[in-house]
């Protein structure tokens, strides 16, 4: 549910009383995003998220009573129009946010990072993007396979959608995939919709996991 003036509505999840506290008050400070809860574990993450219905939720994985994972699995599972999760975590190769992809997250960002880019990470994601490193993406697969690989070779997918799905990888939106194809947006936005429903992904930041588990997209090569 957007906030005042169209801004996007933020619920901010971390087990760590100062990491909440700051990102709160930093976030809320950020034009067009707007605090509107704070959880300490997945379960509150959880239980927030039915009553306050926001559009994204920036979750840490690394939690108490239920971790980041679960509680990602559980949102997008549970509602009709789930918020989009954001991974927030200290480490690039933590091999827990490979899993929170997977379970259905829209990316991840590190702690490190200027609020600024945090910021606009959420706000990227809000409008239907995905926030994805590709780099440190290819070396969480590469250091904990998940059990997707097989879904590519099963999915049929034609020429061009595997052209997409390999720009998607290299971190690209919708409107640079267009440009660099050559072709309309919205044609764009068929392909990637055709991908995610032949992979049977949550969403193109899954999918690009399945790309990389797959072989699909192999680092090193050029647009990997």
């Amino acid at each position: 549910m957007s906030g005042p003036g169209g801004d996007v509505t933020l619920l901010i999840a971390d087990d760590d009383p100062i990491t909440r506290s700051g990102l709160g008050t930093l976030l809320g400070a950020q034009q067009g995003i707007e605090v509107v809860g704070r959880a300490a574990d997945g379960i509150e993450a959880v239980t927030q998220a039915r009553i306050l219905r926001p559009d994204v939720v920036l979750m840490d994985v690394r939690m108490p009573r239920r971790n980041g994972i679960e509680a990602t699995r559980e949102l997008l599972r549970e509602h009709d129009d789930p918020p989009r999760v954001v991974v927030i975590t200290t480490f690039e190769n933590d091999g827990y946010v490979t899993a929170a992809l997977s379970a259905g997250a829209s990316g991840f960002v590190l702690k490190r990072l200027p609020v600024p880019q945090i910021a606009e990470a959420v706000r990227v994601v809000a409008a239907g993007e995905a926030v994805l490193f590709p780099a440190a993406l290819r070396r969480m697969v590469a250091a904990r396979p998940l059990d997707s690989a097989e879904a590519l070779p099963r999915a049929g997918l034609t020429g061009r959608e595997e052209g997409v799905l390999r720009l998607m990888a290299t971190g690209l939106s919708n409107p640079e995939i267009a440009q660099s194809l050559a072709v309309s947006l919205e044609t764009v936005k068929t392909h990637v919709g055709n991908v995610l429903a032949k992979l049977g992904a949550q969403n193109r930041t899954h999918a690009v996991v399945i790309a990389y588990e797959s072989g699909l997209v192999v680092p090193g090569l050029p647009g990997a």
